[in-house]
């Protein structure tokens, strides 16, 4: 109970910090096709999955349970103050609720909730994770998973994205770091009625390097992500078990 009181305390702390970050998206009829392109291409870096955990599996009995903030340099801020019913922030703030459970053989499976406040930008999404090697404690894990988002909440907008990536991490006392690349697919759609947007899709690529932290009674997690040409950073509070 004690631990789940201090997970409750850290998600409202991270909700409440960047309240005055973003608005509505909802003028996307405003775009033209090449702009609905480039806001395709920063939600799709920035609702993208992200794990914050390494490659080594969790065990049939463990878990990992976090809250978590994205923040998200956003490349188009112009296209962004068009769609938007406010001027929008240069920066995107994404509090999450993480959960990631073992399963046997190697496998963990993963879901989160986000939303992104003072915004209609609502998010979910989950993971699927095989580790092709374990690790010890003198080789490293090697992890592939597949991962996959969708975005509600915005009335103008279907958007959801597929990823797969590898990921290698390496345990050392209580820090472990990892590293990973993949693809990352993106589906994107105006559900405007009589709109002339055409649907968006593409791939881009991803590569992300972090650090897990356990101490026992709060585990830590720091993550930098590149996808396509824009860059993100995490940070995950919770309890690995």
């Amino acid at each position: 109970m004690r631990h789940l009181s201090v997970l409750a305390v850290l998600a409202l702390a991270l909700a409440a910090a960047p309240a005055h970050a973003a608005s509505d998206l909802d003028s996307i009829n405003n775009l033209a096709q090449g702009q609905f392109r480039l806001l395709s291409e920063d939600l799709g870096a920035a609702l993208s999955y992200k794990a914050l955990i390494p490659a080594e599996p969790l065990g049939t009995t463990g878990f990992d349970l976090g809250v978590e903030v994205s923040t998200v340099s956003l490349q188009n801020t112009a296209v962004f103050d068009l769609a938007m019913s406010s001027d929008s922030p240069d920066t995107l703030f994404i509090p999450k609720v993480h959960v990631h459970k073992g399963l046997p053989l190697g496998i963990d499976v993963g879901v989160f909730l986000a939303t992104v406040p003072d915004s209609n930008i609502r998010l979910w999404g989950g993971e699927l994770r095989y580790a092709i090697l374990k690790g010890s404690t003198t080789s490293p894990a090697l992890a592939l998973r597949g991962s996959y988002t969708q975005l509600s909440g915005v009335d103008q907008l279907e958007f959801s994205t597929t990823g797969v990536d590898l990921s290698i991490s390496k345990g050392f006392a209580f820090v472990t770091p990892y590293a990973g690349g993949g693809v990352v697919w993106v589906r994107s759609t105006a559900d405007i009625p009589g709109t002339t947007l055409q649907e968006e899709e593409f791939s881009v690529g991803k590569y992300f390097v972090g650090v897990n932290m356990n101490f026992a009674v709060v585990n830590i997690a720091v993550e930098a992500d590149k996808t396509g040409d824009t860059a993100s950073y995490g940070l995950k509070l919770g309890w690995r078990f």
